[in-house]
């Protein structure tokens, strides 16, 4: 069951980084583009979980950071969400993964990353994260 907070479901997700770019993946109706996340499952950490959703929807194995780089809020089907955003280091893209036919996913460079993104919180997370770690 999702974590809820005030009417908040909470949810966590990665800035996938991989050699100073990072991936996005589109969502699954929308076709917007997204960084993973999903609810944080119950017995995992936020982050681990996040690292969790980056492996099922992007298929990439990595070191997730455990202190969130950010945290943004949206509104979808009248719900409100509260998502954590962590980096996670890439160590591996996999060639097939669990959601591969559901999502597109694409390594692009911070600043292409901040026009795809609709989100504008997110795309403040992605720019303030790269602009401190490079």
């Amino acid at each position: 069951m999702a974590g809820r907070f005030k009417g908040v479901f909470k949810q966590s997700g990665v800035i996938p980084v991989l050699d100073n770019r990072l991936v996005l993946i589109t969502s699954r109706k929308s076709e917007r583009w997204i960084i993973p996340k999903g609810y944080v499952e119950k017995g995992l950490s936020p982050a681990e979980s996040a690292a969790k959703e980056a492996y099922e929807e992007a298929g990439l194995i990595g070191v997730v950071h455990h202190k969130e780089t950010g945290k943004y809020r949206y509104r979808k089907f009248g719900k409100s969400f509260s998502v954590l955003v962590y980096p996670l280091f890439i160590e591996t893209m996999l060639d097939e993964w669990d959601e591969m036919h559901d999502r597109r996913r694409k390594l692009v460079t911070p600043a292409e990353a901040i026009e795809m993104v609709c989100h504008a919180e997110l795309r403040q997370i992605i720019g303030d994260f790269f602009l401190n770690h490079r």
